[in-house]
């Protein structure tokens, strides 16, 4: 595994694994939180690299020798799925449409026709990074992001999609909304979306 792997403190109590791409990435994650390295109080997974939060008592160089000799695993979460209604009346639906050369309905087919994969989660509480999608809609950013994107807006960037869990800021194309509850405290894990979980969007009618 250790190939085209670069391991490196990351201050006093972490360490960041760079891997290769986001595939390497999922690998490891999985070999990691299966059996955590001693000392390893959680991993953290973003498109190309892992930070491992360590104990006060772990030591570094063995946990990046544990890494160094994982074997890559299987996605965690990967029997679960999860679907997501959306209603496709986003405001930049047409932009994309006109990116992909798709009609809009096409684009709703496509993006509803795949089943997505949470690749990582950041940004804000409850936002998964959906990869594996029709290759189609892969999109760039709006040149000018929103100041306000509600709650439950559906977006595409680049190869991922993704559900805004809260109201927040955005450069995402906006395709669609939705009413699933991304984030709740109050749920026993608080995130609906969470690495390695599988999830298909169903077309909703207004």
């Amino acid at each position: 595994m250790g190939e085209g792997m670069r391991i490196l403190p990351d201050g006093d109590r972490a360490v960041l694994v760079e891997l290769p791409g986001l595939e390497a990435m999922l690998g490891l994650y999985a070999a990691l939180t299966a059996a955590p390295p001693r000392g390893v109080a959680d991993v953290v997974p973003a498109a190309r690299t892992l930070t491992l939060l360590l104990d006060p008592s772990a030591d570094p160089a063995e946990v990046a020798a544990t890494v160094r000799g994982a074997r890559p695993g299987a996605a965690a979460g990967s029997a679960a799925t999860v679907e997501i209604p959306v209603v496709y009346d986003g405001p930049d639906l047409g932009e994309v449409a006109a990116l992909t050369g798709l009609t809009p309905d096409a684009v709703v087919a496509a993006h509803t026709g795949t089943t997505w994969r949470v690749a990582f989660t950041g940004f804000a509480p409850g936002f998964g990074y959906l990869e594996g999608g029709d290759p189609r809609l892969d999109v760039p950013r709006r040149g000018t992001p929103r100041v306000r994107v509600p709650a439950g807006a559906v977006g595409l960037a680049g190869r991922f999609s993704g559900v805004y869990p809260v109201e927040s800021p955005g450069g995402w194309q906006l395709i669609g909304r939705t009413e699933a509850v991304l984030w709740d405290l109050d749920r026993d894990p608080p995130a609906l979306l969470r690495p390695g979980v599988k999830v298909r969007f169903v077309r909703r009618e207004p």
